[in-house]
């Protein structure tokens, strides 16, 4: 188990540095930026000694690679720069967006598990065959329909003509549900389509049946065998779909008018404010990377066929009849002679 999570642990740390590196690379291969814009623009009135001066100080003047050298140094010590349109810490600004975006994010995968577990299981266990099928094409529904336009409408009908809610962000928690609910579908479509269908093959199980033939109910099945087998595939694609549901946080973020990392993300490209878009990317990916390894190291716990290397535990068929013959008792079966003695031997 050392080992694997080891590995998990290098891996992760790969991850970053190619992420951060990858971005810094596309960030300085831009044209411009928010230092160089503002000495060009001659409604500024920056004398050259000032923007000379200002490309000094935020090390624009240095050539790339020593850029990136002292930016990956800053990294390793917590520095992520200072940010070329407010003079503050990035560090500063993305902790002081960080808190509403965690909150909206959080509760928002909270309404996308249940909203997948409430179609998943539905799907499956509905009893009539109609309402089974209606569940089964709620996932391509909720897929195909965008974000935005799931924000509108329930900015529309729940703030401006029901009023249930406010149609700001206002810190309660009222205002914060909707957003949640609309970021839950972004998350909801794919776990329920993968769910139901996990569900529906461990049901075909044999163990499953063993089950039903000794008399268990439904719901005992799904609980004690059926849950717990159709949970690892389902754990695999929330790990991927995080990514999604932080992509998802930007455009939630902007329908709704809720202050984040998705306004902060959305400003700092505006003005091209590159340091800040690199904190941003960095903060993501490290996000991605946590779930996805806490995904990983659950893995063993969920599934005990999962070994710590990594690999799925396979006995081949020899094995199995290797193993059968060692517990199988040896029946005892008389020895039928070829022929009769002589003394039963008909004349």
């Amino acid at each position: 188990m050392r080992g694997y999570v080891l590995r998990r642990l290098v891996q992760a740390v790969l991850v970053l540095w190619a992420a951060y590196t990858l971005s810094f690379l596309l960030l300085s291969a831009l044209p411009g930026d928010s230092i160089s814009n503002r000495i060009q623009n001659p409604e500024a009135q920056i004398t050259p000694e000032a923007g000379r001066l200002m490309l000094e100080f935020y090390g624009l003047d240095r050539p790339v690679w020593e850029q990136y050298l002292h930016a990956l140094w800053g990294l390793l010590h917590g520095d992520l720069g200072f940010s070329l349109t407010t003079g503050k810490p990035v560090a500063h600004s993305v902790a002081d967006a960080l808190p509403s975006t965690l909150s909206l994010t959080g509760l928002g995968l909270v309404f996308g598990l249940v909203f997948a577990a409430v179609v998943a299981v539905a799907a499956n266990y509905a009893p009539w065959a109609w309402l089974r099928g209606l569940f089964d094409s709620v996932p391509a529904l909720f897929a195909s329909v965008p974000t935005f336009v799931v924000g509108v409408l329930a900015l529309q009908y729940l703030s401006f003509r029901w009023h249930l809610i406010p149609s700001v962000d206002d810190g309660t928690l009222l205002a914060l549900v909707a957003p949640a609910a609309t970021l839950g579908l972004i998350v909801a479509a794919p776990l329920a389509q993968v769910f139901a269908a996990s569900v529906r093959t461990t049901r075909e199980r044999p163990f499953v049946h063993v089950a039903q033939a000794r008399g268990a109910g439904e719901g005992y099945i799904f609980r004690k065998d059926v849950l717990r087998n159709s949970a690892l595939p389902v754990l695999t694609l929330l790990g991927l779909a995080f990514g999604e549901l932080i992509a998802g946080a930007v455009v939630t973020e902007s329908v709704y008018a809720r202050q984040g990392i998705g306004q902060l993300t959305v400003g700092a490209v505006d003005t091209q404010d590159l340091p800040v878009v690199q904190g941003v990317v960095l903060l993501s990916t490290v996000a991605y990377v946590l779930v996805n390894l806490a995904v990983d190291l659950a893995y063993p716990f969920i599934d005990p066929r999962v070994l710590v290397d990594g690999r799925t535990r396979r006995v081949t068929d020899a094995q199995v009849a290797k193993r059968t013959a060692a517990v199988a008792p040896v029946p005892v079966v008389a020895a039928v002679p070829r022929r009769l003695p002589a003394e039963v031997a008909m004349p």
